[in-house]
């Protein structure tokens, strides 16, 4: 498995409650084809730059989750076709692997 980040734009009309919703059927989506999501955030409202769908600002959500790459189609297949979602983008995530400096002598 891979590790994966996604960010996603929901419409800024849904409530606390339908955000909170969407959060839940995405993680259960990772869940279901296997993965397993290991941080979630919420970063709130942010005005956009220029009209998106012909909206103005949109609500963004981040996972970071363990899948197969396989899933990632499947991901973004569901995200075009729910309604709430403006743009959603999946990015593999880069783990850094720090070295330990060398020993001055």
């Amino acid at each position: 498995m891979r590790t994966y980040e996604t960010v996603t734009i929901v419409k800024p009309q849904l409530s606390d409650t339908e955000v909170a919703q969407f959060v839940t059927t995405a993680k259960e989506l990772v869940a279901k084809h296997g993965g397993e999501v290991t941080s979630e955030e919420k970063l709130g409202r942010r005005k956009f730059t220029h009209d998106v769908k012909h909206v103005r600002d949109g609500f963004y959500l981040y996972l970071k989750f363990k899948a197969q790459p396989n899933f990632v189609k499947v991901w973004e297949d569901t995200m075009k076709l729910n309604e709430k979602v403006l743009r959603s983008m999946v990015m593999l995530a880069n783990e850094v692997k720090v070295k330990p400096a060398p020993v001055a002598k």
